[in-house]
């Protein structure tokens, strides 16, 4: 008989994307946020983050086609609002990270 499979709950899957994604992406985005921490929030633009990664080693191609950068839902099981802002079509803003205290 095979033993009794249960879905996912949401904290569950945060945990294991964490898991899924090198330690050098968190150790980015950490840095990032220490650097740029103002008065409760953190933001910097999602090239400062691909920069860093390239610099460590990693292809942006890579980065990109892994969902590195898809890391929301880790740091708000840690206790932070994330808003990932990018431009519409028509608009040429950097794309950024805003890291805000729960």
């Amino acid at each position: 008989m095979a033993d009794k499979v249960s879905p996912i709950t949401p904290s569950e899957a945060a945990r294991e994307k964490g898991k899924a994604i090198p330690a050098a992406v968190i150790e980015v985005f950490n840095q990032l946020i220490a650097l740029n921490y103002i008065n409760g929030s953190a933001v910097f633009s999602q090239n400062d983050v691909v920069l860093l990664l390239v610099v460590r080693g990693f292809s942006r191609q890579q980065i990109f086609n892994e969902g590195w950068l898809n890391i929301e839902e880790i740091y708000q099981s840690a206790g932070w609002q994330v808003t990932y802002n990018r431009p519409a079509f028509d608009e040429t803003y950097s794309t950024t990270f805003k890291f805000k205290r729960s």
